[in-house]
């Protein structure tokens, strides 16, 4: 379910990839300063993702580090969302 485009807003990806519940939360999360993207600190809703970029963010109790690997023109199942990324989390999943 992957989109042909180069780019997606990151509020918009995060929402898409189903690591937010609404695309409010995601545009506010990434207003945060909370998420860097390629190690830069992100503090707009509007910055665009590409391809092969590389967030990281805490998520609970956990530090995130997610490899973007594509973008969706909508959301989807979870399985779909979890074909937009890959986890570079080193540790196992409990």
């Amino acid at each position: 379910m992957t989109a042909e485009t180069e780019h997606q807003r990151v509020d918009r990806w995060l929402w898409h990839a189903r690591f937010l519940k609404s695309r409010t939360l995601a545009a506010s999360f990434a207003q945060s300063g909370k998420l860097r993207i390629n190690k830069e600190r992100v503090r707009k809703a509007n910055r665009q993702l590409r391809i092969g970029d590389v967030l990281t963010f805490s998520q609970g109790t956990r530090i995130r580090v997610i490899k973007v690997r594509g973008f969706a023109v909508r959301r989807g199942s979870a399985r779909d969302a979890q074909s937009l990324y890959e986890d570079l989390d080193p540790l196992p999943h409990a």
